[in-house]
């Protein structure tokens, strides 16, 4: 059974930082290629952030180039978000997400549950 885990959101000032944390497990033959941030705030749609795809490739949407640092451990099973100088804006559940790598039709992309960031003025 795949299980994303996505843990380290909290409640912080504007130009605070937080750490997020994405552990996916339970994987056998449907590989992770590239692991994702998104945010979803209300009433917007949910949107990118970053990604570091399975040959390390990084990618950032253009709102929090500079300020978030997206990493993957060196099993790419664990993703990490490094997020400083917080904006309010910033305020949104953040979901993990894999795509497979793997060919199989049965294998398909993977959400986590989310973990809330919240940025007050």
């Amino acid at each position: 059974q795949v299980q994303l885990a996505e843990s380290g959101g909290g409640s912080v000032e504007a130009g605070g930082s937080l750490r997020l944390t994405c552990t996916a497990s339970g994987y056998t033959y449907c590989d992770v290629g590239k692991m994702s941030w998104y945010r979803e705030a209300p009433g917007k749609e949910r949107e990118f952030v970053s990604s570091v795809d399975s040959d390390g490739s990084v990618d950032y949407a253009s709102s929090v180039k500079g300020r978030f640092t997206t990493s993957r451990d060196r099993r790419e099973n664990t993703l990490y978000l490094e997020m400083s100088n917080l904006k309010p804006e910033d305020t949104a559940m953040y979901y993990c997400r894999t795509d497979p790598s793997s060919s199989y039709e049965y294998c398909q992309i993977d959400w986590g549950q989310g973990t809330q960031v919240t940025v007050s003025s």
